[in-house]
């Protein structure tokens, strides 16, 4: 991987040049113009990018030729269901963790959230479960900082915000790779 370099993301529908590489960190440059930042795993280098431009209608069948197609006949599809396995969910407000919060502090409040979290995430890590969703709520952001400080403790998982649309803001979803445990 090195400057120049076409590459796409991994679980995204982006693709662009590297513009420059610090440690783990590559800044992309998308072919919109912006730049990105990832981590070096979370690319692919494309070996011959083909652009927009260079494929035309003309040279389709040119194309389909020299590519080979290769078929097993004993193999099965898997459903969509088995490939994507859905997260684990895991509510965090106050209010789903202890039947009472008279007498708690908020600093009481936060500790049982972050221990539930770190619990939960070590139950997923021994189940093999590889994705689980934290949700954090909205708030003041304390929670969210505070649990973001626990996952960059743990080399085996990355972390990033949860789908907007079922959760809003108020979620962070955990990858475990089960590959590193």
């Amino acid at each position: 991987m090195k400057i120049g370099n076409t590459v796409m993301v991994i679980d995204d529908n982006v693709e662009g040049t590297i513009v420059c590489i610090e440690n783990n960190k590559v800044v992309v440059q998308t072919l919109d113009g912006f730049q990105i930042t990832y981590e070096k795993k979370e690319l692919v280098v494309l070996e011959n990018p083909i652009s927009s431009q260079e494929f035309s209608v003309d040279n389709i069948s040119e194309v389909l030729k020299n590519k080979e197609v290769v078929r097993h006949k004993n193999s099965r599809a898997q459903k969509p269901k088995q490939r994507v396995k859905p997260a684990m969910e895991v509510d965090l407000h106050i209010h789903q963790l202890v039947s009472s919060q008279r007498g708690l502090s908020n600093y009481d409040m936060l500790e049982i959230q972050l221990d539930t979290a770190k619990r939960q995430l070590h139950f997923a890590m021994k189940k093999g479960i590889q994705r689980v969703v934290f949700i954090h709520g909205v708030g003041a952001g304390v929670l969210r900082q505070e649990l973001e400080y626990l996952l960059k403790r743990y080399d085996a998982v990355s972390f990033e915000d949860a789908n907007f649309q079922k959760y809003g803001r108020g979620a962070t979803e955990i990858y475990i790779h089960q590959s590193k445990l």
